[in-house]
C-alpha cells in the first residue's frame, strides 16, 4: 500500500481534489471530516471537551463558535484541545488503514501535513495549490471570514512556497477542473504503474 498524503493551505481546493481521488476509486481519509464527526453530535470526545472547556458542547456536538472563542489566540488552551482531538483521529486514521489494507493506493488527506511533521507517516506528499489572489477570493467568500481570521489562519500555516518544495507532486486548483484532475489522475498512474493509468 502506497500512503500519499493530501495537503494544502487553506482556500486551495483541497477537498475538491480529495473528491476527485475519492471518483477515481481511491480511498481517502479525510481528517476534517473525522475531526467534525468526533465533535459533532454524540461525537466520542465530545465529553473530554467538555470537561476542559465547559459550555462549549451541546446536542448538536461542539459549539464552534464557543470553542473557537476559549482557544483563539491562547496557544496553551489550543494545545490542550489538540491533545484530545489527535489521538482520536491518529486512532480513526489506524481504522481506516486497517479497513483498507487490501487497497494499492490510499490518499490521507491531512490539513496539517507539515506543520505536524505528518510526513514522516506517509510515502509521498501531493500539495494543493493556487496562485495567491485565487486563495484569498475563495477564503474571504467563506461566511463568517475576515481579513484578520485569514491573515492568522495564514499564519499558522507552512508558506505555499515551501509545501510546494517539499512536495512530491503538486496539484494546481487555479485553473479550469479538467486540468486538476488530468493532474490527479497523473499521480494515480504514477504511484500505479501496474494499473496501466
Amino acid at each position: 500500500m502506497i500512503k500519499l498524503g493530501l495537503t494544502g493551505s487553506i482556500g486551495m481546493g483541497k477537498s475538491t481534489v480529495a473528491a476527485m481521488f475519492a471518483d477515481e476509486g481511491v480511498p481517502v481519509f479525510d481528517a476534517d471530516a473525522v475531526v467534525h464527526q468526533l465533535q459533532g453530535p454524540g461525537g466520542r470526545i465530545l465529553p473530554a471537551i467538555e470537561a476542559h472547556f465547559p459550555g462549549t458542547t451541546g446536542p448538536a456536538g461542539v459549539d464552534r463558535p464557543a470553542l473557537g472563542a476559549a482557544v483563539f489566540g491562547r496557544p496553551d488552551e489550543m494545545r490542550a484541545l489538540e491533545a484530545i482531538v489527535h489521538p482520536a483521529v491518529r486512532e480513526e486514521r489506524a481504522a481506516f488503514l486497517n479497513a483498507h489494507a487490501d487497497a494499492p493506493l490510499v490518499v490521507l488527506d491531512i490539513p496539517l501535513l507539515f506543520e505536524t511533521q505528518g510526513e514522516a507517516q506517509v510515502d509521498k506528499v501531493a500539495v494543493v495549490s493556487a496562485p495567491p489572489e485565487v486563495q484569498r477570493e475563495r477564503v474571504l467568500a467563506r461566511p463568517g471570514m475576515t481579513e484578520d481570521r485569514f491573515a492568522a489562519i495564514l499564519a499558522k500555516q507552512m508558506p505555499d512556497a515551501e509545501k510546494r518544495a517539499r512536495a512530491d507532486f503538486v496539484i494546481p486548483t487555479g485553473g479550469p477542473q479538467d486540468e486538476t484532475r488530468a493532474v490527479v489522475r497523473c499521480v494515480i498512474a504514477c504511484l500505479m504503474p501496474q494499473s496501466g493509468g
